[in-house]
């Protein structure tokens, strides 16, 4: 829906942790006002948010989008950027792990364009750290970040030679990018495809044991100590992994990481019981590592909240849980998701929560104008109904994937509203919420 000018009227505005009831005026695109007083405004379509939170629009740093692609997939920017917007994201960052590989300046500035010429939600890649992924010769880094790159991943792979490992550090501490790592050794997971315990053993799936995550987060810190590198666990899975990222980051390495709803929700007893539909990289671990995790979150360790959105087409999780894909989908219900780990188990406030897919994911990839409401910068904003109950139906996503191990359960809390620079790009209204209503 585009529109000049729109007030948002009466809402519970979340804004940098801090909490206020008020009204927002847009104009043009852009935040003209923002107050704690009724704006009178007039000459304006407006939505009344009573009982609604007004965020900045929702950010999530690692979503897979599955292009560029050298075939048919299970998932297009299109869809993608639809899946985001329902789940209440105003921007996304994509994953290179596709075909091609994004490892040139070229391939990084035609996905920018692709989705600049689609409209409705910002998309934002990454690129390669290695050629191809491989881990033998380092990308062009430079000029990716030049074309746009936002951060520096070979994600799906760790980068595993430690000379490699130091070089492409150097490289994203000269050229200020971040670089997000997939901790996995992989000498430790031959054959792996669940939590090494007792599940795996009952199971008799091979192992991949907390270490193959662990001992690379240990290694790339020892590595960075003297680089400065701006670090990032991705997926973090492990429990005893915090306690590493708490003690550099005591020891001032610019060091962070990111938890998913499934690693804050399930254990690897729903490998057992969902079957494939709990197969995750790295995989779904113990309660012990989610009380962990949430201990992490709430000392402030983990400062940011990822889904991994993984889209696969079912076929491929319809086989033996050894040779099924890795990995679910998450753009969708992932705030209700987030509001039942965190907001309801009394881990976070609203506000605290909202700053792990606003404030912090921006200040990671080195964009201050993103993740805040302010006079004056781009209208990305999300209408968040925190009472609203649903039953999650991965049959109704926008994702064109179903694999999501959550399909059925009741979670409270909706983006009933994504605004993109002043327009209305998706929403929920209906008689039961009609105080939403655009009036």
């Amino acid at each position: 829906m585009n529109m000049t000018t729109l007030l948002l009227r009466n809402g519970r505005i979340i804004n940098n942790g801090q909490e206020f009831l008020g009204d927002v005026l847009i104009r043009e695109g852009l935040v003209e006002q923002i107050s704690d007083f009724k704006i009178d405004a007039h000459d304006c379509d407006s939505i009344d948010c009573e009982g609604c939170i007004i965020s900045p629009g929702l950010i999530d740093i690692h979503v897979h989008f599955r292009e560029p692609s050298s075939g048919k997939h299970e998932e297009t920017t299109e869809s993608g950027i639809a899946s985001a917007i329902a789940g209440g994201f105003t921007t996304v960052c994509t994953m290179p792990n596709t075909t091609p590989a994004i490892d040139t300046p070229e391939i990084v500035q035609v996905a920018i364009e692709n989705a600049k010429r689609l409209g409705q939600c910002r998309v934002l890649p990454t690129a390669c750290a290695t050629i191809g992924r491989k881990g033998r010769a380092i990308a062009p880094i430079r000029k990716m970040v030049s074309s746009g790159s936002i951060a520096i991943t070979d994600d799906g792979d760790v980068v595993e030679d430690d000379a490699m490992m130091t070089a492409v550090l150097q490289e994203c501490a000269k050229n200020n990018v971040p670089f997000m790592q997939h901790c996995q050794d992989p000498n430790t997971t031959v054959g792996g495809v669940m939590h090494e315990g007792i599940v795996q053993k009952e199971l008799g799936y091979g192992p991949w044991p907390r270490s193959a995550e662990e001992s690379i987060i240990a290694r790339d810190i020892q590595i960075n100590e003297t680089i400065g590198a701006k670090w990032h666990a991705q997926h973090l899975s492990s429990g005893s992994s915090v306690a590493l990222l708490r003690e550099a980051q005591a020891n001032n390495q610019p060091i962070s990481g990111e938890a998913s709803p499934h690693h804050l929700l399930l254990t690897h007893e729903a490998c057992r019981d969902l079957g494939t539909m709990a197969k995750m990289n790295p995989p779904l671990r113990e309660l012990s590592d989610i009380n962990l995790l949430k201990e992490g979150i709430a000392d402030g360790t983990i400062k940011i909240l990822a889904t991994d959105h993984a889209p696969h087409p079912l076929h491929t999780k319809n086989k033996p849980f050894a040779d099924a894909s890795f990995g679910i989908v998450g753009l969708d219900c992932a705030l209700a998701l987030y509001a039942k780990a965190l907001v309801e188990d009394d881990v976070l406030t609203w506000p605290q929560m909202l700053s792990m897919m606003t404030l912090h994911p921006a200040a990671l990839i080195n964009r201050p104008e993103l993740g805040r409401l302010q006079v004056g910068m781009r209208a990305d904003i999300t209408i968040i109904d925190p009472n609203y109950t649903w039953t999650i139906d991965s049959n109704t996503f926008a994702s064109m994937a179903r694999n999501c191990p959550f399909d059925g359960w009741n979670v409270t809390g909706r983006a009933i509203a994504t605004i993109f620079g002043g327009n209305i790009s998706h929403q929920i209204l209906n008689d039961r919420f009609a105080h939403c209503n655009q009036s």
